[in-house]
């Protein structure tokens, strides 16, 4: 035993992540990445959303988008075509391997043991309780460290619920050739330009989600957290 700094206790090291959610992570990281590079290179194009079905120069627009710096786009110089190429390639990466990753987290249970949502979760008393843990960097509940908790429960359904399946259909009914086939999909989204705005602002909350989740990596131990979606292993933090 050490006089300076008492008695070592080994940290408790919990199986954190399935291989299926750990394959996914990474496939889905890097299609992300690639997907709005490319998208912002695509937006460079024409940077002004509207709504409805038509939408050129002169029409009235409710987003005037900047133009992205060559650093941020797909490729670094503009050129429409090789953007578009990226996009749709890892459009279907992406696409196929949320299918894949929803039915093996059916099979597993790691929708109903992980994500599901409980009534108490989203009493007052214990959003609040979540928040405080929150703001003092504090991302798991000592009893449970396995568990995810509400923040990240709520972030997850709404990213691989909402915000993923809106961007993908929204991007099939902006395809000439599935747009061809399923005329009708632009019309529940109604109309092009309507897509196009859905597709956006999917865009923006997948972006969003990025960062913030990339910044909590890092706030709650980027080399532990990385380990863990490597190897499925995640060493507990002493309180």
């Amino acid at each position: 035993m050490d006089s300076d700094t008492g008695p070592h206790v080994i940290p408790q090291v919990v199986r954190r992540h399935r291989l299926a959610t750990r394959l996914w992570h990474w496939v889905n990281a890097v299609a992300v990445l690639i997907l709005l590079g490319s998208g912002l290179g695509i937006s460079n194009a024409h940077p002004r959303l509207y709504w409805g079905r038509y939408g050129a120069n002169f029409d009235h627009a409710w987003a005037q988008l900047p133009r992205f710096p060559a650093w941020i786009t797909i490729p670094a110089n503009y050129n429409l075509a090789i953007s578009r190429r990226w996009h749709l390639f890892f459009a279907v990466v992406l696409g196929f391997g949320l299918l894949a990753f929803m039915i093996a987290s059916l099979l597993n249970r790691h929708f109903a043991r992980d994500l599901r949502v409980r009534r108490a979760e989203l009493r007052p008393r214990h959003l609040l309780a979540d928040l405080r843990r929150h703001l003092a960097l504090r991302f798991h509940d000592p009893d449970s460290p396995r568990d995810y908790n509400l923040f990240q429960k709520l972030s997850y359904v709404a990213i691989l619920f909402l915000a993923l399946p809106l961007a993908i259909f929204t991007g099939i009914a902006l395809s000439p050739a599935m747009n061809a086939a399923w005329p009708w999909l632009l019309e529940v989204f109604g109309g092009r330009q309507s897509a196009r705005s859905i597709h956006f602002i999917a865009a923006v909350a997948i972006g969003l989600f990025t960062v913030i989740h990339l910044a909590l990596v890092i706030l709650a131990g980027a080399g532990n957290e990385m380990r863990s979606m490597i190897t499925g292993r995640w060493r507990v933090p002493a309180e």
